[in-house]
């Protein structure tokens, strides 16, 4: 027999979760679980482009970020490898912003990966 919730919603402590918790949305752009190997993989043959520009861009990305990319950033990686390469590339040079692509399921997750493929080191 479960508990029942306590004032605040939350389940009452020692009451066992029914299942895996889902992703808070809270966190911050970036927190979560981090990309197995296996998922990384695909998701670098998925972003192959075109277009040697956003071949770069990704390239880069790739070669900074992998180790420490998240389920979250991958999810808005892939929105961005739906828009056609013109398009794409408009957004990384800003051409463009988001809101001006309609294509763009513009969420935070979409907007941070782009911010991180924007960025450039300074040397």
């Amino acid at each position: 027999m479960n508990s029942p919730p306590s004032a605040g919603g939350a389940p009452a402590q020692g009451v066992a979760s029914s299942g895996p918790a889902a992703p808070d949305p809270r966190l911050p752009i970036g927190a979560g679980d981090r990309l197995g190997e296996q998922a990384l993989s695909k998701l670098r043959w998925r972003c192959r482009r075109g277009l040697l520009e956003n071949d770069l861009f990704v390239q880069r990305f790739f070669d900074k970020y992998q180790d420490t990319l998240t389920t979250r950033q991958a999810a808005g990686l892939e929105a961005l490898m739906d828009l056609a390469d013109n398009d794409l590339l408009d957004l990384l040079l800003r051409r463009k912003e988001p809101p001006a692509v309609p294509e763009l399921h513009d969420t935070p997750e979409t907007r941070d990966v782009l911010a991180l493929m924007r960025n450039r080191p300074l040397f």
